[in-house]
């Protein structure tokens, strides 16, 4: 038992990379600075106004900017929500957000879409 152990965890990869990390890298490579701020883009799936302006209302106080637009072909959440604001691209940062507006989505019965700057 504790042979199959050490042998499946030979076979694990040792790191994997987040989406997170995987898009401050890249950016990082196109020559974004990790201490300038940027435009960043948080995108948002929702069911309804009603949870868009449960979610506009949590976000404008901190500085975002939020528009909200319909999702063609989208049944179960035909609504998208998009917050802006500036920030750092520090990758640690970076997960608190993304973590946080997945908790933010799952609160509302939508879906965290991701980020982009």
């Amino acid at each position: 038992m504790v042979r199959l152990y050490f042998t499946l965890r030979k076979m694990r990869p040792a790191h994997q990379e987040s989406w997170d990390e995987k898009m401050v890298e890249r950016l990082r490579a196109q020559g974004y600075v990790p201490f300038n701020e940027y435009p960043i883009d948080f995108f948002l799936a929702l069911p309804d106004e009603a949870a868009c302006n449960a979610v506009r209302a949590r976000l404008e106080p901190e500085g975002f900017s939020v528009d909200v637009r319909p999702i063609e072909d989208a049944a179960s959440l035909p609504l998208s929500l998009h917050a802006t604001r500036s920030m750092r691209l520090i990758l640690a940062d970076m997960v608190e957000h993304s973590q946080r507006f997945g908790a933010l989505a799952a609160e509302f019965h939508g879906r965290y879409d991701g980020w982009a700057a």
